[in-house]
């Protein structure tokens, strides 16, 4: 799991807050770790894997995803497998060397490895999961700057900077004042401890306060879009503008249960360190929802990774597809905002379309706005058989025949 508390264990002199929850049943702590995080790993890795049955096509015109908000969702889910990892490779060396964690108690202790470790995967595991925190950060940016100004691939680069640059800088920065001034003698404090925590939790109460407020703010454009396309509301858009709803709402929701019960158990053991003598008959209830949350967290954290792609993208299957051809369809780079095809224009208007009769919104959005869908916005949505729908906005007039005559093409390579 991720917590800051994991950094502060490598220190020979801990708080008695965090000594009390990390010393509590490590093998069997170690075991829920284990198998939840290998779990989360295999399902994650079955997830994004390509599967035979690939992505659909409109007649003789691919249907690309979304570049950059596909390739985020893709980064969040390595992340969480690369955290995943750490989890896994930590409490695999804890169950089968459990006199390593006796060692890290030594003070002066000769014997560096224990500590090289554990901090090593503690700052592994931490880094992986706050990228995480910070790349779905950037979702919410993207989907909601794609709404709004047509935000284009470029953009990506500039997501790569803040998330790797920030997780790294916080997670360095953290754990150079805890280890202050040296692993082996940790300073005692809080004065110490507290710029750990706080740029632990930082990105994560980020995507809690901030997510919320850009997925409303982009389902409202996405409505407006709708109702702008015709200057009516059908049934279709409605469809369209609830399931994109619900999709965020997934998002933040598998957020909210894995994450909360850390903010949870950390309040509850600052609450403890506070306290003269954690041991106090007084104070059971609180080491026992802390000792309750914490082995939440151990659950909950790694199963981060499985439960994202599932709001992500559904259920995928397990038919995968590892054929040589297959991936290089698949290849990231190869993944455009548009499809250009002779004439110059792109005739898709909905990249996989949830229900058949969008085909036929498709044409009369056309034909009613006589625009070209140069500009591709893309929001992401739950679908059936798919998770992504492309709206295409226009940003240039374009003859009314010309587009007429595209959108009676576009039905005709349909139908056949």
């Amino acid at each position: 799991m991720a917590s800051p508390r994991l950094e502060t264990f490598c220190c020979p002199n801990r708080d008695a807050a965090t000594e009390f929850v990390v010393t509590f049943q490590p093998v069997l702590f170690s075991a829920l770790s284990i198998g939840s995080a290998g779990l989360s790993l295999i399902f994650s890795i079955i997830q994004i894997l390509p599967k035979r049955k690939g992505y659909r096509r409109l007649g003789q015109f691919p249907l690309p995803k979304p570049a950059s908000s596909s390739r985020i969702l893709f980064i969040i889910s390595i992340c969480d497998i690369l955290g995943c990892t750490g989890i896994i490779v930590r409490s695999s060396i804890w169950l089968g060397l459990p006199n390593i964690i006796n060692r890290l108690s030594v003070t002066n202790s000769s014997d560096v490895w224990p500590e090289v470790f554990c901090v090593g995967s503690a700052m592994w595991i931490q880094l992986f999961f706050s990228a995480s925190f910070w790349w779905t950060f950037c979702y919410a940016v993207d989907v909601f700057l794609v709404v709004k100004t047509s935000a284009g691939i470029s953009t990506i680069i500039l997501y790569h900077m803040i998330t790797w640059g920030l997780a790294v800088l916080l997670c360095v920065e953290g754990v150079a004042m805890l280890y202050y001034p040296s692993i082996s003698d940790c300073e005692n404090g809080l004065q110490h401890a507290i710029p750990h925590y706080v740029t632990t939790y930082a990105p994560m109460l980020l995507v809690l306060t901030a997510n919320p407020v850009f997925f409303m703010r982009t389902t409202y454009a996405v409505t407006s879009l709708l109702k702008g396309r015709q200057g009516i509301y059908t049934e279709n858009e409605r469809r369209l503008a609830t399931e994109i709803k619900i999709r965020f709402f997934k998002i933040m929701l598998v957020f909210f249960i894995c994450w909360i019960p850390n903010i949870i158990n950390e309040s509850l053991l600052f609450f403890l360190e506070l306290q003269p003598d954690i041991e106090d008959s007084g104070l059971r209830d609180i080491r026992n929802a802390a000792l309750i949350t914490w082995f939440i967290m151990g659950i909950l954290n790694p199963m981060q990774g499985f439960l994202n792609t599932l709001a992500f993208h559904g259920w995928t299957g397990f038919d995968v597809d590892l054929s040589l051809q297959r991936r290089r369809e698949m290849a990231w780079d190869s993944v455009s905002t548009s499809v250009p095809n002779t004439g110059g224009y792109n005739p898709v208007v909905g990249t996989t379309l949830l229900y058949q009769s969008h085909v036929q919104e498709a044409k009369k959005s056309l034909t009613g706005s006589g625009q070209q869908p140069s500009d591709a916005i893309s929001v992401l949505s739950e679908g059936s058989e798919s998770s992504t729908v492309e709206i295409h906005i226009s940003s240039e007039l374009r003859d009314f025949e010309d587009v007429a005559d595209d959108g009676d093409s576009l039905e005709n390579s349909v139908r056949h």
